[in-house]
């Protein structure tokens, strides 16, 4: 068939239909849409209305498998919740935010905390949700590092393939390269790791509002690193003496 007849058809046809036929004969699946073909996700608060949203999924079982991290003195983002749901021998537990309505500790921009948080300070910083926030990511990280003692640790995560927040600014939506990289620049002679989790189903769901409840757990276990959903970051401080 000559490329004029093949235009020919395709003007014809239409391009919905050129691509139907294109599927039918390349041995091509067709969606089902059902009732996600839809202009509004099913929840407008990542799930919350509706059951848990999926990224916690893979927050949740990040800071399990880092529970032993999470110990003596502790400095968490915006509130204390997960240091008090996953820490353990806790000694002193405070917390860091820019809005004073979170009744933190410490009230400053982290890019910005010189003169405010103490250095040397904690054995853990939680930056859970967080680093897609950060408006001067490198400063911000730098400081992180600075309130941590010898041998501390930071575990942190980062929105992928999930709607904006809305009400908070997001600056930062990195892939797995992306943090690495930044981390690594920034983070320099530390023990640094960056995972991501997720894949086309989640990450589907995820913008659609659709929660963990509704999903199996094969479902939420396969990875597939083009489809990141949610970045995970662990970041060693080099005790005295030890190189990363």
């Amino acid at each position: 068939m000559s490329l004029a007849v093949r235009d020919e058809i395709k003007q014809r046809i239409g391009p919905r239909w050129t691509t139907r036929l294109r599927c039918l004969v390349r041995g091509k699946e067709w969606p089902r849409w059902g009732n996600l073909r839809r202009l509004r996700p099913f929840s407008d608060t990542f799930g919350f209305d509706r059951g848990t949203p999926v990224d916690r999924y893979y927050l949740h079982r990040f800071l399990e498998a880092h529970r032993d991290l999470i110990r003596g003195d502790v400095l968490e983002i915006q509130t204390t919740g997960f240091a008090a749901r996953y820490g353990r021998d806790l000694h002193r537990v405070d917390s860091v935010d820019i809005a004073p309505e979170f009744r933190p500790t410490f009230v400053c921009d982290l890019a910005h905390s010189g003169d405010v948080l103490p250095s040397s300070s904690y054995d853990c910083f939680l930056l859970p949700n967080t680093l897609q926030h950060l408006r001067e990511p490198e400063a911000a990280l730098s400081h992180a590092l600075r309130v941590l003692k010898p041998g501390g640790v930071i575990l942190a995560s980062s929105a992928g393939l999930l709607p904006l927040t809305g009400d908070v600014p997001d600056y930062q939506r990195l892939s797995e390269a992306g943090w690495s990289q930044l981390a690594g620049r920034v983070w320099k002679g530390c023990d640094v790791r960056v995972e991501c989790y997720g894949n086309c189903l989640v990450a589907v769901a995820a913008m659609l509002g659709l929660t963990l409840e509704e999903l199996t757990r094969e479902e939420l276990d396969a990875r597939d690193p083009r489809y990141p959903v949610l970045i995970v970051v662990r970041c060693r401080k080099p005790a005295p003496g030890v190189r990363a």
